[in-house]
């Protein structure tokens, strides 16, 4: 008899990957959500999972055999209140997808504050480039694969390993279900602070992971990051290191300047030349994690180089939407001033002298705060000109909230240009910031949105009024 499963919260990047692994392991599926949209509302018709919109009761008939609780739901949704009032059991999602999907299996685990959506993208492209049939769940669209979840076909499970927690009854971070028999340690820096009070909160979660890796597996760690470093005397299993700025067991040379080109060195010789689409030190970084992976696990080294090479890419990072007039229009999740600067050095390096705007939306619990007031000018240095929403308090008190004039006034006194135009300037939405670009733009330009929201389509915005000729 088939099975049915639903889940309260299903248009989650992770849910709905979730509802995908359960729908190819023989589930039925349904879910509700409110203000279902896409990609994920996309993402799911194509593969007929009903999605009921909004929260109700009777969305728990047919009575399911077992309910995912998403871990944006909190007490008070009316769905979840009659869930709990109901014999009907529940589990979180990391907790359905361990028992599930990842007990008996290898899985290889991303971790660290930057970089573990487009790594784990890169790392499920390898694997099938290998044939090694691996399954993947990743909170964003690889575009090798147009979606972001898959059954493992053999052993393999690639996971993103994020930090936040799993859901109202369970405050552990969601990595600490996945019990990864490979765990890559990326970096880590102090975020997510509506649920982390300090950088040390975090790491202590990060030394409960490293607890859950057996003595036989095998720990990938980034020997660049200090915090990384001082995470590996809790280590129970081998490590080995990889980056750029010291002789580890895998480094990389670039080959050129903006990470388009690059050697993979295994203890200091060359193993093979990677040509890609991608850019930047960062990148550079996040191949070498997974071709570290890969190496260690016998992979043959073409593979990998080959897998590399074909990456296409993941959706929202700096993806390029459209050039309209010579115009570029990227898209970009941005989160993190560490993720800012990286992501635009990358691009200066590519893009040489072309001018670069910056339309920033602080959007994220962590961006909208003041935690990172002092940080942000300087991660935005590689821009020419900068456009900085304000953001929206949504509960955060005046002095709690992110001082937008003051990050534009620091950028420009420090970097001013010539002329009557400030560098920098702060808008009130997308509808403001189209009509300021409106005569501004000249063909070379390179606009990045940074948002990890939809900022009011600003995108289509931008299309219509460069189709219609500024």
């Amino acid at each position: 008899m088939v099975k049915h499963l639903h889940i309260i919260g299903i248009c989650g990047t992770a849910m709905a990957g979730i509802a995908a692994l359960a729908q190819e392991s023989g589930w039925r599926v349904s879910g509700s959500d409110a203000g279902v949209y896409p990609p994920m509302s996309d993402f799911l018709a194509e593969r007929a999972i009903p999605v009921a919109e909004g929260f109700r009761p009777e969305n728990l008939h047919p009575v399911p055999d077992l309910v995912v609780v998403g871990n944006a739901i909190s007490r008070g949704n009316p769905e979840l209140e009659a869930l709990m009032d109901s014999d009907i059991p529940f589990v979180s999602g990391p907790e359905w997808l361990f028992q599930q999907v990842l007990q008996g299996r290898h899985p290889v685990v991303v971790t660290g504050t930057h970089g573990k959506t487009t790594t784990t993208s890169l790392m499920a492209r390898v694997w099938e480039e290998a044939g090694w049939g691996a399954g993947f769940l990743i909170g964003g669209i690889p575009l090798d694969f147009g979606f972001g979840a898959r059954a493992p076909q053999g052993p393999w499970m690639v996971i993103e390993g994020d930090e936040y927690d799993t859901a109202f009854f369970d405050k552990r971070p969601k990595f600490l279900h996945y019990r990864p028999r490979t765990l890559i340690l990326h970096n880590l820096e102090y975020d997510h602070a509506d649920i982390y009070p300090d950088l040390e909160s975090i790491r202590v979660q990060f030394r409960l992971l490293l607890r859950t890796v057996p003595s036989s597996g095998l720990i990938l760690a980034n020997g660049d990051d200090p915090e990384i470093e001082a995470l590996l005397s809790h280590a129970h299993s081998r490590v080995i290191r990889y980056g750029l700025e010291a002789p580890h067991p895998f480094s990389a040379h670039l080959d050129q300047e903006d990470g388009r080109v690059w050697t993979l060195l295994r203890e200091g010789r060359p193993l093979f030349t990677v040509t890609w689409n991608a850019t930047g030190r960062h990148n550079v970084m996040n191949g070498l994690a997974v071709a570290a992976a890969a190496l260690c696990h016998g992979m043959d080294p073409l593979r990998v180089r080959d897998g590399l090479a074909a990456f296409r890419g993941v959706a929202r990072r700096l993806q390029l939407r459209f050039e309209i007039r010579s115009v570029a229009v990227y898209d970009d999740f941005a989160h993190h001033p560490t993720a800012i600067d990286t992501t635009l050095r990358g691009l200066r390096a590519s893009v040489g002298e072309a001018r670069i705007w910056v339309i920033l939306e602080p959007r994220s619990n962590t961006m909208r705060r003041r935690i990172h007031q002092e940080r942000l000018a300087p991660a935005l240095a590689a821009a020419d000109r900068v456009v900085l929403a304000r953001p929206a308090a949504r509960g955060l008190a005046a002095d709690d909230l992110l001082d937008v004039e003051a990050v534009v006034e620091t950028i420009n006194r420090d970097r001013p240009v010539s002329g009557h135009e400030p560098r920098a300037l702060v808008v009130d939405g997308a509808a403001e910031t189209v009509a300021y670009l409106q005569e501004r733009l000249r063909p070379g330009d390179r606009v990045v949105v940074m948002s990890n929201g939809g900022f009011d389509g600003i995108h289509e915005r931008l299309r219509v009024m460069l189709s219609q000729g500024g």
